[in-house]
């Protein structure tokens, strides 16, 4: 198993890359080209100037999260073929420079979303909440704003202003989409770019529906067992693989984390695991926690137990922390109840590890 902390840049991250350095155990960073548009092409010389800084800090760089998907491979339109032929172009340039794995998603419109980005925890931390009741009483423009407005001054990955400028126009696309043509849609993206990936070494690695359930309408398949048994057989390859998210899978009742690990562990493929814990209220009502298994719904043992049974030695970092500390930062993805979450995590491991002697 190798650490990772997520950054996303110089200008855009409260988080240094030297703080990052001094989390024990830590070895590379997950990173992210914030400022290219979904669908453009990431040239080479802007990879290497990245990889190069990252390194210099004694870091490394193999995963990516994420190389966003236009909206136009989603929704099958014609013009998809130039955005896809981009992507390959990617791909074969991040292979080139030596990363390893792209984490993505394949949902429509919105990323992962919550309906409060600072909600206060009994102990004065902060932390994120959705409630699917609030969110029925919201436009998805006002669920816009209003997530710009508390993001601390930072963007959110999936958030991006490019990618919702034309949300109204957006969404009235995604009428005539159901899930079976997502499917499709997503099918003829994978049989696309995949011998690309074979051909540079990269593996795929599709992040789950955040949460997993459908919002405002718009159709979420990346969500179960089956759908991602479903997805992984699309395109038999082990380079068509997951990003196994805790928080993401196990957002809905219906999935067993530590069983989905072992089942797709067992056929090769995870290649990056998202580990956090959350705190489940009610049907589709939850708050992130620390990763800590008796803040959350979770038993992070049997977990990461379930990782270090498949022989795990793919990519794993902690996901979103609270605010804690007085810390300011973008909602998630502050340094502290990160780094916590990192130690946590590593001292589950090597008590585990020395169990299984």
């Amino acid at each position: 198993m190798k650490m990772t902390f997520r950054w996303f840049g110089e200008n855009d991250d409260s988080v240094t890359l030297d703080q990052i350095r001094q989390i024990p155990a830590v070895k590379g960073v997950v990173g992210f080209l914030s400022d290219i548009p979904a669908g453009e092409l990431w040239p080479m010389e802007r990879i290497l100037e990245y990889k190069k800084n990252i390194e210099a800090h004694g870091l490394e760089l193999e995963v990516i999260e994420s190389v966003n998907i236009h909206e136009d491979i989603k929704l099958g339109l014609p013009s998809r073929d130039k955005y896809i032929e981009n992507y390959k172009e990617t791909i074969k340039n991040l292979g080139q420079a030596g990363i390893k794995v792209i984490c993505y998603n394949f949902m429509p419109v919105f990323d992962w979303l919550r309906t409060d980005l600072s909600y206060k925890l009994p102990d004065g931390s902060e932390a994120m909440l959705y409630d699917d009741d609030k969110l029925k009483g919201l436009d998805p423009i006002d669920l816009v704003k209003s997530t710009e407005k508390n993001s601390n001054g930072f963007s959110l990955p999936g958030w991006e202003t490019d990618r919702l400028k034309e949300l109204k126009n957006v969404l009235k696309l995604y009428e005539n989409v159901g899930e079976e043509k997502l499917f499709e849609n997503y099918e003829y993206f994978l049989k696309a770019i995949i011998p690309t990936c074979e051909k540079y070494d990269v593996k795929m690695a599709v992040h789950p529906d955040d949460p997993a359930w459908s919002v405002f309408g718009l159709p979420r398949i990346v969500n179960s067992k089956e759908n991602l048994d479903r997805i992984v057989k699309m395109v038999d390859s082990t380079y068509n693989g997951i990003t196994l998210c805790s928080g993401a899978l196990g957002s809905s009742t219906k999935n067993n984390i530590p069983e989905l690990i072992r089942y797709f562990g067992d056929m090769g493929r995870i290649h990056f695991a998202h580990v956090r814990n959350i705190k489940i209220l009610s049907e589709k009502q939850f708050h992130e926690v620390s990763h800590l298994s008796s803040d959350g719904s979770f038993d992070m043992f049997e977990i990461m137990k379930a990782y270090h049974d498949i022989g795990f030695e793919g990519y794993m970092r902690p996901d979103h922390g609270r605010m804690i500390w007085n810390e300011k930062a973008r909602p998630g993805y502050g340094l502290y109840d990160r780094a916590l979450g990192v130690t946590y995590l590593n001292g589950l491991w090597e008590a585990i590890k020395k169990m299984s002697k």
